[in-house]
């Protein structure tokens, strides 16, 4: 295998003569060898985006010669096409605001852009990585709007799945609605409830989680690109910014608008924290919910076991016929890993300086693999669990028969204090309550018979 020689500022170096990258991302090779983690997909395609619409808008202006740009463009339809993936290497953690990722993208298309115009890689007399490609362009203004934009890539994936979860979870709402089960609060015995109830108390929470999510991305469509290295624009045309805003929307078919201040969007990574934050909130409640379908699927025996989960695997090495809530506790571990890239985003967003954030590379990988872990498995657990599942009826209405909470239908007909006596005295003497009540002549038994209306007690009212 050959090599070819490449010079920087700091001096030379032989690359693989095969090799896309340049010097400068050979450089981030050696240095950063430190997890083994790439840049996302979704990062790579919204860089790529960015050096295209860049090449375009600089050729109109007459900035950058039409068969440079051409070159430039075709090289970027092709990575956007799915080639050369593998010479995005840069580690995750590399030097602060992602100067190694922007400089493995223009090296890159710089040499795939050579090739196209006939010459050898590392001939950047005809395309240069920094004065062509990254034309008008700083890390510090490409790498914030790529998170921005390669965010929305990543939750236009993330919201049908959402919307399937709900649609999901009311469905089952009303598949259960006739299933009448004792509620629980503090885990402890509560007045009856339907399981169709609880279920789409879920669906309407995971509604509302989506829209404030949806709400919260629209924070990435205001573009900071054009501020170059400080947010005053220098060495940019005065038309660059709005051209780029609209050659953006074109090529990505969103909405973009340009920064309201330029300044501030290189300054502070508030969208991606506001967004980060949508999704955390999102994903401890749907832990929440995961905890509940757990322990109502616990048993078969000892445990509520007042939902039957689909068997998806053997649950244990040495316990034959165990069946585990797998996918419920694979939903809880991607909850945590969320809430984990979530307090990265948070503490990255507050350790900037003046002008810039130099803890975008890390912002950018967490940002986009919560939304892409908790994407994943959202579908997933509709398919191999939530489509699956069924109600226990009769352990659910035995469970709400001989709970001693439905006392409480009695409050208004012989007090708190009577109706707490009985309960104790059922808890003591092992009798039923309608037993007891009976016994002492509180209700006849056509009373009785209507104040303890199982169904009637899972609505509003006076059960008189």
């Amino acid at each position: 295998m050959g090599t070819r020689r490449e010079k920087d500022s700091l001096g030379e170096r032989q690359i693989p003569a095969e090799a896309y990258y340049g010097i400068q991302t050979l450089r981030a090779l050696e240095n950063f060898p430190i997890s083994g983690l790439k840049p996302k997909p979704a990062y790579v395609v919204a860089t790529i985006h960015i050096k295209r619409a860049a090449a375009i808008v600089n050729k109109e202006l007459g900035l950058l010669a039409p068969p440079t740009a051409d070159a430039v463009i075709q090289a970027a339809d092709e990575i956007l096409a799915g080639k050369l993936r593998e010479w995005f290497v840069v580690d995750v953690y590399q030097a602060g605001a992602g100067t190694s990722h922007n400089m493995n993208c223009n090296e890159v298309l710089a040499n795939r852009a050579i090739e196209i115009l006939g010459g050898e890689k590392g001939d950047y007399n005809l395309v240069s990585p920094n004065d062509h490609v990254n034309m008008a362009q700083s890390t510090n203004d490409v790498c914030p709007t790529a998170i921005r934009i390669a965010a929305l890539i990543e939750i236009r994936t993330l919201l049908p799945v959402l919307e399937k979860l709900e649609r999901t979870l009311l469905g089952k709402g009303k598949e259960f609605d006739a299933v009448v089960k004792s509620g629980r609060t503090h885990l402890m015995d509560a007045t009856p409830v339907r399981l169709g109830q609880e279920f789409t108390a879920y669906g309407v929470n995971v509604r509302k989680h989506r829209e404030t999510i949806a709400r919260a991305a629209d924070a990435c469509r205001e573009l900071g690109i054009g501020g170059t290295a400080t947010g005053t624009g220098l060495n940019a045309h005065p038309q660059y910014r709005s051209l780029m805003v609209q050659q953006l929307k074109k090529q990505l078919a969103m909405e973009f608008v340009m920064a309201e201040d330029y300044f501030e969007a290189m300054q502070s990574l508030r969208p991606f924290v506001e967004l980060s934050g949508a999704v955390r909130n999102f994903a401890q409640d749907l832990s929440r919910i995961s905890n509940d379908i757990r322990l109502m699927g616990s048993g078969p025996t000892t445990g509520l076991a007042e939902i039957n989960l689909p068997a998806v695997q053997p649950g244990s090495s040495i316990m034959p016929g165990k069946v585990n809530p797998s996918m419920a506790e694979m939903v809880n571990q991607v909850c945590f890993q969320v809430i984990g890239c979530d307090t990265t985003i948070l503490l990255s967003a507050q350790a900037g300086q003046l002008e810039l954030n130099v803890m975008m590379p890390v912002v950018a990988f967490n940002l986009l693999h919560e939304i892409g872990i908790l994407g994943n498995a959202v579908g997933v657990y509709i398919r191999l669990c939530l489509d699956g599942l069924s109600a226990n009826e009769e352990r659910c209405r035995s469970y709400a028969e001989n709970s001693t909470s439905i006392v409480m239908v009695l409050n208004p007909h012989i007090g708190y204090l009577a109706a707490a006596e009985i309960v104790k005295e059922s808890l003591r003497s092992g009798k039923g309550i309608r037993e007891l009540v009976l016994e002492k002549g509180l209700l006849t038994q056509e009373q009785l018979d209507r104040v303890f209306d199982l169904r009637g007690m899972t609505e509003p009212g006076i059960h008189k």
